[in-house]
């Protein structure tokens, strides 16, 4: 149960709720229009072990007092109102600020003075942009009318547009009297947001507080928000901004590094209402900055979302690896360490993992090794929970541990068969079942590389299970990809074709003796070698698979002239198959 306090601020009264550990760093979390402090709810249980938590009633919303008159709610009465919550509640210590829509408008008032310093410690910006920045930014590109810089600061303005009927005396409030209700505002903010209707904490006072709200856009519009004035802040901020919020656009934060000592930007998949959509996103973004003003080393996610800093296109970013202790999985663990990611390796055969890391920090990058049996389903979701206990959320998986097996199917026994489907198929369905959930609940998008092969387009004698796997890993991985683009995760399907690993010199093959397997898989390994075909070239195209996002990557000249010739003549390729000479 929150503590209520009432702050006063000349004659308006604000309501501020109080949660959390008493004795922790004070963080104060600000909202915007139609909301009150139930904008909240969803954060707050995610940062009071820590933290004590103060929530406030914007002045004309909720159980703050309501004054009178269109000037009466504008961006300068907000940020005097949080400065004197600052100073009443703050315990003569600078507060920790998560600030949403107008409140975070506000808020950036505040951090932009010259003693804001003494009042906050660090500000995490959601989806409410600093009017001043905007403005020097808008100025900035049309003084320099090039196509591009013409278009992003128009379609800002665009975007900006609603609050032109939203600035209407007597209209929005007619219609939020007679179409707006809370279960008709819930059922499109859960719509246009992503987020289940539960989870969108409305105030009982939600339709008076939306249509008193309204006078922040005409108080903003008759302030002229966009002349030109400079705006400098030495406190530390972060800006969260989703990549379908209607209203605020990043390419209007470009100029950030211009106006702030340190400043971070997170771009998520979602909307505006973020607060509602990614809560622990949010917690845990505030949490990973409010550390680093504690001079805690900066996390991954933070370190990557610094501005103003060059850097790789996979530095600071965890890559996750299975099957990574030989073959294509150690080149592409070590291709994406050469790209600056902090690699993750599992394989059945821990001390082959231990190797594989051991190349990793020989080459100046870091690596972690982890026995595992992808077929494991139990043993899989047991290793995601180790990886992001110790590591965080991957930015990229990669699905990649594989067996071999060939002879004829009447030849070949169910265990066999049941082997290559639980390693090849199974294991990666398990990897993803452990890992994706996870990074679509982060809501920064990230890419999952699926190892499919060229049998798996191509039918032929006495591969039956094995082309089987791969077939299913290929669709399964369209479907994935399908379900997944909403979160911004991308998947890859990689199709090699002949490629020399370890996985030919240990193919199993049914229907003959073990000293005709022996002489055949020496056989194979020796032609696969003179093919010239290594794990390295593979490893070349998943990183630019990840890099470029693509779907389906036919790796060697072979597997791409038989994915397309496979496509455009199928019965001819079937003809063949059935035409063939088997394996053995």
């Amino acid at each position: 149960m929150a503590d209520k306090h009432m702050v006063r601020n000349g004659e308006v009264e604000l309501a501020v709720f109080e949660e959390g550990n008493p004795d922790g760093p004070t963080v104060l979390l600000l909202h915007g229009w139609p909301d009150t402090h139930h904008l909240w709810r969803n954060v707050v249980p995610e940062l009071t072990d820590r933290f004590r938590v103060l929530s406030v009633d914007n002045r004309g919303h909720g159980e703050s007092s309501n004054p009178t008159g269109t000037a009466a709610i504008s961006v300068d009465n907000l940020a005097a109102d949080y400065i004197a919550v600052i100073e009443r509640l703050g315990n003569g210590r600078p507060v920790h600020v998560l600030a949403h829509d107008w409140g975070s408008v506000a808020m950036w008032e505040v951090v932009c003075r010259p003693d804001a310093d003494r009042l906050v410690a660090s500000f995490t910006s959601v989806s409410g942009p600093s009017l001043a920045h905007v403005a020097r930014w808008a100025r900035g590109r049309l003084s320099r009318p090039t196509p591009r810089n013409l278009a992003l600061p128009l379609a800002q303005l665009g975007s900006f547009a609603y609050s032109i009927p939203f600035s209407l005396p007597v209209l929005p409030k007619a219609v939020i009297k007679l179409g707006m209700n809370e279960t008709r505002w819930r059922s499109m903010l859960s719509a246009a947001e992503g987020a289940p209707p539960e989870r969108i904490h409305l105030a009982p006072s939600f339709k008076e507080d939306m249509a008193s709200g309204l006078r922040i856009y005409r108080s903003t519009l008759a302030a002229n928000p966009l002349r030109a004035r400079d705006a400098f802040t030495t406190v530390p901020v972060q800006i969260i901004v989703g990549t379908r919020d209607p209203a605020v656009r990043q390419s209007s934060y470009a100029d950030e590094t211009r106006w702030a000592d340190k400043v971070w930007l997170r771009v998520v998949k979602g909307g505006h209402w973020l607060p509602f959509s990614h809560p622990g996103l949010l917690a845990s973004a505030t949490i990973e900055l409010i550390d680093a003003t504690s001079a805690a080393p900066q996390s991954r996610t933070l370190r990557r979302a610094r501005m103003g800093v060059r850097r790789g296109p996979f530095q600071d970013q965890l890559v996750v690896i299975t099957g990574g202790g030989s073959g294509i999985g150690r080149a592409t663990a070590l291709a994406f360490a050469r790209e600056g990611a902090e690699i993750v390796v599992s394989d059945i055969d821990p001390i082959a993992a231990e190797a594989t890391v051991a190349l990793i920090a020989q080459a100046g990058g870091a690596g972690h090794a982890y026995e595992l049996d992808v077929a494991d389903d139990t043993a899989m979701r047991k290793h995601a929970e180790d990886v992001i206990g110790a590591h965080g959320v991957p930015d990229v998986l990669i699905n990649n541990a594989g067996v071999g097996q060939a002879g004829r199917f009447l030849d070949t026994e169910p265990e066999d068969f049941d082997r290559v489907l639980n390693v090849n198929l199974r294991g990666v369905v398990n990897g993803c079942r452990a890992f994706a959930g996870p990074m679509a609940e982060r809501g920064i998008g990230g890419h999952i590389v699926n190892l499919s092969s060229m049998a798996g387009y191509t039918p032929q004698q006495g591969f039956s299970a094995y082309a089987t796997s791969k077939a299913a890993v290929l669709m399964f991985s369209d479907c994935l990809r399908a379900e997944l683009a909403g979160s911004g995760i991308g998947v890859s399907t990689i199709c090699p074709g002949i490629v020399h690993t370890n996985i030919v010199r240990t193919t199993r093959i049914s229907g003959i003796s073990a000293a005709e397997e022996a002489r055949k898989q020496q056989f194979y390994d020796r032609l696969y070698r003179l093919r010239g075909y290594g794990p390295d070239k593979v490893a070349k195209q998943i990183v630019r698979a990840v890099r470029k996002n693509k779907s389906v990557v036919p790796v060697t000249p072979e597997a791409r002239a038989q994915y397309v010739f496979g496509r455009l003549a199928p019965g001819v390729v079937r003809f063949a198959a059935a035409h063939g000479r088997l394996i053995r």
